[in-house]
Protein backbone atom coordinates (compact mmCIF):
# COMPACT_ATOMS: atom_id res chain seq x y z
CA UNK A 1 0.00 0.00 0.00
CA UNK A 2 1.47 3.49 -0.76
CA UNK A 3 2.60 5.15 2.18
CA UNK A 4 -0.26 8.13 1.79
CA UNK A 5 -2.33 5.68 1.33
CA UNK A 6 -3.91 4.59 4.83
CA UNK A 7 -6.98 3.42 6.51
CA UNK A 8 -9.39 6.18 7.37
CA UNK A 9 -8.29 8.46 4.93
CA UNK A 10 -10.85 10.84 3.08
CA UNK A 11 -11.27 11.66 -0.69
CA UNK A 12 -10.63 15.17 0.33
CA UNK A 13 -7.31 13.75 1.66
CA UNK A 14 -6.72 11.62 -1.08
CA UNK A 15 -6.80 14.52 -2.96
CA UNK A 16 -4.12 16.53 -0.85
CA UNK A 17 -1.85 13.81 -0.42
CA UNK A 18 -1.65 12.38 -3.82
CA UNK A 19 1.60 12.89 -5.29
CA UNK A 20 0.37 13.13 -8.91
CA UNK A 21 -1.32 16.58 -10.62
CA UNK A 22 -4.42 16.98 -9.90
CA UNK A 23 -6.85 16.43 -12.76
CA UNK A 24 -5.22 13.01 -13.01
CA UNK A 25 -5.78 12.35 -8.98
CA UNK A 26 -9.49 13.51 -9.53
CA UNK A 27 -9.79 10.89 -12.23
CA UNK A 28 -8.52 8.31 -11.06
CA UNK A 29 -10.96 8.67 -8.32
CA UNK A 30 -14.27 8.89 -10.39
CA UNK A 31 -13.00 5.75 -11.73
CA UNK A 32 -11.58 3.58 -9.06
CA UNK A 33 -14.73 4.67 -7.08
CA UNK A 34 -17.30 5.24 -9.78
CA UNK A 35 -17.82 8.65 -8.94
CA UNK A 36 -19.24 11.88 -10.55
CA UNK A 37 -17.40 15.10 -10.56
CA UNK A 38 -19.79 16.56 -8.60
CA UNK A 39 -20.07 13.41 -6.06
CA UNK A 40 -16.59 14.05 -5.53
CA UNK A 41 -17.02 17.21 -4.11
CA UNK A 42 -20.45 16.50 -2.04
CA UNK A 43 -18.85 13.49 -0.28
CA UNK A 44 -15.24 15.01 0.16
CA UNK A 45 -15.46 13.23 3.66
CA UNK A 46 -16.18 10.31 2.51
CA UNK A 47 -14.12 7.65 4.36
CA UNK A 48 -12.52 4.89 1.75
CA UNK A 49 -13.35 1.13 3.13
CA UNK A 50 -11.00 -1.64 2.41
CA UNK A 51 -12.18 -1.91 -0.79
CA UNK A 52 -11.95 1.26 -2.07
CA UNK A 53 -8.25 1.60 -0.86
CA UNK A 54 -7.09 -1.78 -2.87
CA UNK A 55 -8.38 -0.37 -5.86
CA UNK A 56 -6.92 3.06 -5.62
CA UNK A 57 -3.42 1.79 -4.42
CA UNK A 58 -3.40 -0.35 -7.49
CA UNK A 59 -4.97 2.67 -9.96
CA UNK A 60 -2.42 4.94 -7.89
CA UNK A 61 0.79 3.03 -8.75
CA UNK A 62 0.02 2.42 -12.26
CA UNK A 63 -0.02 6.27 -12.98
CA UNK A 64 2.98 7.00 -10.21
CA UNK A 65 4.91 4.36 -12.46
CA UNK A 66 4.20 6.32 -15.61
CA UNK A 67 1.24 4.73 -17.30
CA UNK A 68 -0.93 6.85 -19.23
CA UNK A 69 -4.11 8.17 -17.83
CA UNK A 70 -6.17 7.62 -20.60
CA UNK A 71 -5.36 4.22 -20.78
CA UNK A 72 -6.11 3.54 -16.89
CA UNK A 73 -9.07 4.77 -17.05
CA UNK A 74 -10.14 3.71 -20.77
CA UNK A 75 -11.40 7.31 -21.79
CA UNK A 76 -10.10 10.06 -23.99
CA UNK A 77 -11.38 12.88 -24.88
CA UNK A 78 -11.27 13.55 -28.52
CA UNK A 79 -13.13 16.86 -30.31
CA UNK A 80 -15.70 17.21 -27.79
CA UNK A 81 -16.37 13.29 -27.72
CA UNK A 82 -15.26 10.93 -25.29
CA UNK A 83 -13.58 7.63 -26.66
CA UNK A 84 -12.35 4.34 -25.27
CA UNK A 85 -9.06 3.79 -25.54
CA UNK A 86 -7.01 0.68 -24.58
CA UNK A 87 -2.98 0.25 -24.84
CA UNK A 88 -4.15 -1.72 -28.42
CA UNK A 89 -4.63 1.94 -29.76
CA UNK A 90 -2.80 5.27 -30.10
CA UNK A 91 -3.90 8.06 -27.46
CA UNK A 92 -6.08 10.77 -29.56
CA UNK A 93 -4.11 13.76 -29.03
CA UNK A 94 -4.92 17.72 -29.28
CA UNK A 95 -2.95 18.12 -32.38
CA UNK A 96 -4.70 15.61 -34.41
CA UNK A 97 -7.53 17.87 -34.18
CA UNK A 98 -5.93 19.88 -37.06
CA UNK A 99 -6.81 16.86 -39.37
CA UNK A 100 -10.10 16.69 -38.63
CA UNK A 101 -10.42 20.38 -38.98
CA UNK A 102 -9.03 19.75 -42.68
CA UNK A 103 -10.93 16.75 -43.79
CA UNK A 104 -14.37 18.86 -42.67
CA UNK A 105 -13.74 21.84 -44.82
CA UNK A 106 -12.14 20.24 -47.79
CA UNK A 107 -14.65 17.11 -48.05
CA UNK A 108 -17.12 18.17 -50.19
CA UNK A 109 -20.75 17.45 -49.37
CA UNK A 110 -22.21 13.93 -49.95
CA UNK A 111 -19.11 12.57 -50.56
CA UNK A 112 -16.70 9.43 -49.47
CA UNK A 113 -13.87 9.65 -46.99
CA UNK A 114 -11.18 7.35 -46.28
CA UNK A 115 -9.86 7.51 -42.84
CA UNK A 116 -6.44 5.04 -43.11
CA UNK A 117 -5.31 3.82 -40.23
CA UNK A 118 -8.04 4.42 -38.48
CA UNK A 119 -6.51 3.02 -34.76
CA UNK A 120 -9.00 4.21 -32.26
CA UNK A 121 -11.46 5.37 -34.47
CA UNK A 122 -11.02 8.77 -33.04
CA UNK A 123 -10.82 10.50 -36.55
CA UNK A 124 -13.36 8.52 -38.44
CA UNK A 125 -16.00 8.79 -35.80
CA UNK A 126 -15.84 12.38 -35.36
CA UNK A 127 -15.70 13.41 -38.78
CA UNK A 128 -18.99 11.00 -39.23
CA UNK A 129 -20.33 12.91 -36.71
CA UNK A 130 -19.94 16.18 -37.59
CA UNK A 131 -20.83 15.49 -41.53
CA UNK A 132 -23.65 12.55 -41.38
CA UNK A 133 -23.96 13.79 -45.49
CA UNK A 134 -20.52 11.85 -45.75
CA UNK A 135 -20.03 8.34 -46.62
CA UNK A 136 -17.08 7.69 -44.43
CA UNK A 137 -14.93 4.00 -44.47
CA UNK A 138 -12.03 3.40 -42.06
CA UNK A 139 -8.79 0.82 -42.23
CA UNK A 140 -6.50 -0.33 -39.94
CA UNK A 141 -4.41 -3.47 -40.26
CA UNK A 142 -4.83 -4.36 -36.27
CA UNK A 143 -8.14 -6.14 -36.05
CA UNK A 144 -7.80 -5.34 -32.07
CA UNK A 145 -7.64 -1.92 -32.98
CA UNK A 146 -10.89 -1.82 -35.61
CA UNK A 147 -12.98 -3.73 -32.85
CA UNK A 148 -11.87 -0.31 -30.69
CA UNK A 149 -12.83 1.72 -33.37
CA UNK A 150 -16.27 -0.02 -34.01
CA UNK A 151 -17.30 0.03 -30.28
CA UNK A 152 -16.44 4.17 -30.54
CA UNK A 153 -18.50 4.13 -33.81
CA UNK A 154 -21.63 2.26 -31.83
CA UNK A 155 -21.34 5.16 -28.93
CA UNK A 156 -21.65 8.26 -31.24
CA UNK A 157 -23.24 6.97 -34.41
CA UNK A 158 -25.75 5.48 -36.18
CA UNK A 159 -25.52 1.53 -37.01
CA UNK A 160 -23.49 0.97 -40.32
CA UNK A 161 -22.67 4.97 -40.89
CA UNK A 162 -18.73 4.36 -40.40
CA UNK A 163 -17.57 1.21 -42.98
CA UNK A 164 -14.61 -0.69 -41.41
CA UNK A 165 -12.02 -2.55 -43.26
CA UNK A 166 -8.92 -4.98 -42.07
CA UNK A 167 -6.43 -3.57 -44.69
CA UNK A 168 -2.54 -2.97 -44.64
CA UNK A 169 -3.19 0.14 -46.53
CA UNK A 170 -5.31 0.17 -50.18
CA UNK A 171 -4.69 -4.10 -50.02
CA UNK A 172 -8.23 -4.64 -49.23
CA UNK A 173 -9.57 -1.30 -51.32
CA UNK A 174 -10.14 -3.24 -54.60
CA UNK A 175 -11.36 0.06 -56.93
CA UNK A 176 -12.75 1.86 -54.19
CA UNK A 177 -13.07 5.59 -54.97
CA UNK A 178 -13.02 8.48 -52.67
CA UNK A 179 -13.10 12.36 -52.97
CA UNK A 180 -11.21 12.52 -49.46
CA UNK A 181 -8.24 10.38 -48.22
CA UNK A 182 -6.95 11.22 -44.66
CA UNK A 183 -4.47 9.53 -42.52
CA UNK A 184 -2.17 9.81 -39.25
CA UNK A 185 0.35 7.19 -39.98
CA UNK A 186 3.48 6.16 -37.92
CA UNK A 187 5.85 8.72 -38.54
CA UNK A 188 8.27 8.28 -35.56
CA UNK A 189 11.85 7.32 -36.96
CA UNK A 190 12.94 3.70 -35.73
CA UNK A 191 15.02 3.41 -32.74
CA UNK A 192 14.33 7.50 -31.76
CA UNK A 193 14.50 8.16 -27.64
CA UNK A 194 10.84 9.64 -27.39
CA UNK A 195 10.12 5.94 -28.23
CA UNK A 196 11.59 5.36 -24.63
CA UNK A 197 9.95 8.36 -22.91
CA UNK A 198 6.26 9.63 -21.35
CA UNK A 199 3.16 8.22 -22.69
CA UNK A 200 4.80 6.50 -25.91
CA UNK A 201 6.34 3.66 -23.91
CA UNK A 202 2.83 2.18 -23.44
CA UNK A 203 1.07 2.99 -26.71
CA UNK A 204 1.15 0.33 -29.53
CA UNK A 205 4.68 0.32 -31.16
CA UNK A 206 3.61 -0.03 -34.91
CA UNK A 207 1.46 2.39 -34.65
CA UNK A 208 3.87 5.21 -33.62
CA UNK A 209 6.98 3.83 -35.93
CA UNK A 210 7.22 2.64 -39.15
CA UNK A 211 10.83 1.27 -38.13
CA UNK A 212 12.44 3.03 -40.83
CA UNK A 213 13.44 6.79 -41.58
CA UNK A 214 9.90 7.72 -40.46
CA UNK A 215 8.33 8.58 -43.80
CA UNK A 216 7.26 4.92 -46.33
CA UNK A 217 3.90 4.98 -44.63
CA UNK A 218 4.07 7.84 -46.40
CA UNK A 219 5.79 7.05 -49.88
CA UNK A 220 2.84 3.72 -50.10
CA UNK A 221 -0.48 6.21 -49.00
CA UNK A 222 0.92 8.99 -51.72
CA UNK A 223 2.15 6.51 -54.57
CA UNK A 224 -0.97 4.38 -54.48
CA UNK A 225 -3.49 7.36 -53.86
CA UNK A 226 -4.07 8.55 -57.27
CA UNK A 227 -5.68 4.64 -57.67
CA UNK A 228 -8.32 5.66 -55.23
CA UNK A 229 -8.87 9.31 -55.30
CA UNK A 230 -11.52 11.16 -57.49
CA UNK A 231 -9.55 13.80 -59.65
CA UNK A 232 -9.89 17.55 -57.72
CA UNK A 233 -9.81 15.36 -54.67
CA UNK A 234 -7.45 16.28 -51.74
CA UNK A 235 -5.13 14.01 -49.10
CA UNK A 236 -4.57 14.93 -46.20
CA UNK A 237 -1.78 13.47 -43.69
CA UNK A 238 -0.58 14.38 -40.35
CA UNK A 239 3.17 14.28 -39.68
CA UNK A 240 5.92 15.06 -37.36
CA UNK A 241 6.55 18.28 -36.35
CA UNK A 242 9.97 18.19 -38.65
CA UNK A 243 8.64 16.43 -41.86
CA UNK A 244 6.38 19.36 -43.68
CA UNK A 245 8.95 19.64 -46.14
CA UNK A 246 9.83 15.88 -46.88
CA UNK A 247 5.75 15.09 -47.07
CA UNK A 248 4.64 18.01 -49.24
CA UNK A 249 8.37 16.73 -51.72
CA UNK A 250 6.71 13.37 -51.74
CA UNK A 251 3.12 15.25 -52.89
CA UNK A 252 4.61 17.16 -55.54
CA UNK A 253 6.86 14.31 -56.63
CA UNK A 254 3.16 11.97 -57.39
CA UNK A 255 2.02 15.25 -59.02
CA UNK A 256 -0.42 16.71 -56.58
CA UNK A 257 -1.23 20.21 -56.87
CA UNK A 258 -2.20 22.96 -54.13
CA UNK A 259 0.22 21.31 -52.11
CA UNK A 260 1.09 23.10 -48.50
CA UNK A 261 1.18 22.44 -44.85
CA UNK A 262 -1.41 23.89 -42.17
CA UNK A 263 -0.24 24.86 -38.57
CA UNK A 264 -1.24 23.43 -35.51
CA UNK A 265 -1.85 25.21 -32.63
CA UNK A 266 1.65 25.35 -31.72
CA UNK A 267 2.84 27.00 -34.51
CA UNK A 268 4.04 23.88 -36.06
CA UNK A 269 3.48 22.47 -39.06
CA UNK A 270 0.95 19.42 -38.51
CA UNK A 271 -0.84 18.28 -41.41
CA UNK A 272 0.58 18.68 -45.52
CA UNK A 273 -1.80 17.89 -48.05
CA UNK A 274 -2.72 18.50 -52.08
CA UNK A 275 -5.11 18.12 -54.60
CA UNK A 276 -5.47 15.56 -57.40
CA UNK A 277 -5.77 17.45 -61.04
CA UNK A 278 -8.32 16.50 -63.42
CA UNK A 279 -7.01 14.43 -66.05
CA UNK A 280 -6.45 15.93 -69.26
Amino acid sequence: MLDWLQPGITLAACESASPLERIDTRLLLMHGLGLTRIQLITQSELILNTEQLAIMDELFSRRIQGEPIAYIVQEREFFGLNFHVTPDVLIPRPDTELLVELALRYAPANSRLLDMGTGSGAIAVTIAHQRPDLQVTAIDVSSSALAIAQENAKRHLPAGKVEFLCSDWYAALSENKFQTIISNPPYIVANDAHLQQGDLRFEPINALTDHADGLSAYREIVTQAHLHLLADGWILLEHGYDQAEAVRALLTLASFTEVQSWRDLAEIERVSGGKLPMKT
